[in-house]
């Protein structure tokens, strides 16, 4: 499984794994979670690439905006039917 490394803004580094991605309207997006094939509940975040699109380098940031949220996390459901997933 693929997995990011994200630095926070006290300069530790987390890894997540890659659940999924998809871009909506030319936004780039992570479905990603700390643990990968575990049976019990996880949690899962959504991040948004908002590098410019000439850049060799993504940038992720988690996405925030309840309406962003919402919207982003009903295409992974219908991606992920088979898994359930619950905001």
């Amino acid at each position: 499984m693929q997995t990011i490394k994200l630095r926070t803004d006290e300069d530790t580094e987390i890894e997540f794994f890659v659940e999924e991605q998809t871009k909506i309207n030319g936004a780039s997006y992570l479905l990603v979670s700390e643990a990968a094939g575990r049976e019990e509940e996880i949690q899962a975040y959504i991040l948004r690439d908002t590098a410019d699109e000439n850049s060799p380098e993504a940038c992720y940031v988690f996405v925030e905006d309840e309406d962003e949220l919402l919207a982003v996390s009903q295409v992974f459901a219908q991606m992920l039917e088979d898994t359930d997933l619950t905001m």
